[in-house]
């Protein structure tokens, strides 16, 4: 177990196998390579919060979600990279910013995780149908959950 304080949760302990490591963080947070997943309420939102800054946490969903027409090709490399041998293995997340009532979804920089070793890393989505900033219309159905 580690335990570790955060501005939003307070301390939180947890057991080092949920700890998701992105090797070269997240594009604008490179300095932070370690986070936990947690439950957003009763929703199918989730918190990232990192565990080395207590002030970084991103709110991410699953983007089939909300987006069912959603794809994304992952690289070899990437798979190489995170050590994927399975494609059931292979976990999706995208960010979610919150400004006022407007939410919107990055397509463009999604999470890849290897839900087996807990190795992640964020990518570039190169397909022009998908943006940095996608509203999230049907928000409500995730919090009726």
């Amino acid at each position: 177990m580690i335990s570790f304080e955060t501005t939003r949760f307070g301390r939180l302990e947890v057991s080092k196998d949920k700890i998701i490591n992105f090797p070269t963080g997240l594009m604008g947070f490179s300095d932070h390579k370690r986070y936990i997943l947690m439950d957003y309420k009763d929703t199918s939102l989730k918190w990232l919060q990192a565990v080395d800054a207590p002030h970084v946490a991103f709110i991410v969903v699953q983007p089939f979600e909300f987006f069912p027409e959603y794809s994304l090709r992952i690289e070899d490399s990437i798979k190489d990279l995170l050590e994927i041998k399975e494609d059931d293995d292979i976990s999706i997340l995208t960010i979610l910013r919150v400004e006022g009532e407007k939410v919107t979804v990055n397509l463009q920089g999604p999470l890849v995780i290897n839900s087996l070793n807990k190795k992640g890393v964020q990518i570039v989505n190169d397909d022009p149908r998908f943006t940095c900033k996608a509203p999230l219309h049907p928000l409500s159905a995730a919090s009726a959950k």
